[in-house]
């Protein structure tokens, strides 16, 4: 009965050790991962997300995040090529891309991706003034993406991106930046202040000289309009007169006529031209004139 027993518990060890064993060598690896397989403390070999399979107490798989990891650089005091003490926060986006790399050539990647923000940081924004360093921060995010994407690469590391997160001055530099900016578009106010009334007085001016010269064209065809009109007034008498073909009895008698107007009114002195002798010569001949027809008259 003992004999029987030994060899089913035996089984049973041999059972249980296999199940052991073959639980142990299944690993899985996700999606996002990828694994780095040791057989006795050397490199093995690199596999793909999925099931894979080791050998148990031999081999040893380290998985490694593929997926893009963030590192924030904590606040830090730099100083500006100005002589500026300035506080700049960071982020630093990246992904690995070689996961034998990122396991043997550098041991704590996140303290080291941190330090070499750092110093890079300050380099970078020590270069600017402040003036420049507040505007440019898509250059300094370029520039520090550059120089950690060369210098993690033996890492097997790509940085993505960086970001700046803010640039702090001192109290006393942030003041005088609002007090300048105050000024800048109070200034500013004022140019625009003045260029309006500028424009304003530019176009009351231009509607007044508008106006003008619109009366005085208006004025000139007026003239114009009269002027035609007493020519062709004049024309048209003159015409009359020479197809009439006036002696100079005619006219002495127009010309009395005129002097009757002249004298219908309270005028007690008439001023006759010179040339009206020749006028009341020609009265003379008219008279005669009437004196030879009443002669004819009473001899008949």
């Amino acid at each position: 009965m003992l004999g029987t027993a030994v060899p089913i518990v035996l089984l049973a060890i041999l059972a249980l050790f296999v199940f052991v064993v073959a639980i142990a060598s299944i690993r899985i690896v996700q999606p996002y991962q990828k694994g780095v397989i040791e057989r006795l403390g050397r490199y093995q070999r690199t596999v793909q997300p999925g099931l894979t399979l080791i050998i148990p107490f031999v081999d040893s798989i380290q998985k490694v995040d593929m997926r893009e990891q963030v590192v924030d650089v904590p606040p830090q005091e730099v100083i500006t090529k100005d002589n500026v003490v300035v506080t700049v926060d960071a982020i630093v986006y990246f992904e690995a891309t070689d996961p034998v790399k990122l396991v043997y050539n550098v041991a704590d990647f996140y303290n080291a991706a941190t330090k070499l923000a750092q110093t890079n940081l300050r380099n970078v924004v020590g270069e600017l003034e402040l003036d420049s360093a507040l505007t440019s921060r898509d250059h300094i995010n370029t520039r520090l993406r550059e120089v950690l994407d060369e210098a993690t690469d033996k890492w097997g590391v790509r940085v993505v991106r960086v970001e700046i997160k803010r640039i702090d001055p001192p109290a006393d530099i942030t003041q005088s930046m609002h007090q300048q900016m105050k000024a800048e578009r109070e200034k500013r106010a004022a140019i625009l202040e003045s260029e309006g009334d500028r424009q304003s007085q530019i176009l009351s001016a231009e509607g007044q000289a508008e106006a003008v010269k619109r009366v005085a064209d208006a004025e000139r065809y007026k003239l114009e309009v009269e002027a035609t009109g007493q020519g062709n007034a004049i024309t048209t008498v003159f015409n009359a007169i020479k197809d009439a073909e006036p002696d100079e009895r005619l006219i002495a008698i127009q010309y009395l006529e005129t002097l009757k107007i002249m004298a219908d009114g309270t005028a007690t002195k008439i001023f006759l031209p010179y040339e009206a002798t020749g006028v009341l010569g020609a009265l003379g001949g008219v008279k005669e004139l009437l004196n030879d027809q009443n002669g004819s008259n009473g001899k008949g």
